[in-house]
């Protein structure tokens, strides 16, 4: 992409409402706090822009596996002998 593409894109982005520096260095140190790595930290060390937007992306994969892998156990479970007719039916109707 040339530069002057760039710019063009740049001033017509400047003409609508920005978000502030201060308010996009606020938004982020609320996402870093919610991720449980930077928990552990507890904030004392604050990431650039790009290391919280990649731990957040990674985060949110890890869950995505997390809740395809609960998904698997589940369905096993409902599927299997360890439960009966009527407890799955509850179990089902919890997730509804």
């Amino acid at each position: 992409m040339s530069s002057s593409s760039r710019r063009s894109r740049t001033r017509r982005a400047g003409s609508s409402p920005s978000i502030s520096e201060e308010q996009i260095s606020e938004l982020l140190s609320k996402l870093q706090a919610l991720l449980p790595e930077s928990q552990a930290r507890n904030g004392a060390h604050r990431g650039s822009a790009a290391r919280v937007l990649q731990e957040t992306c990674n985060y949110i994969r890890s869950l995505h596996r997390e809740v395809d892998d609960l998904s698997e156990t589940l369905a096993a479970l409902l599927a299997s002998d360890a439960v009966t007719a009527e407890q799955a039916a509850v179990i089902r109707s919890l997730l509804m």
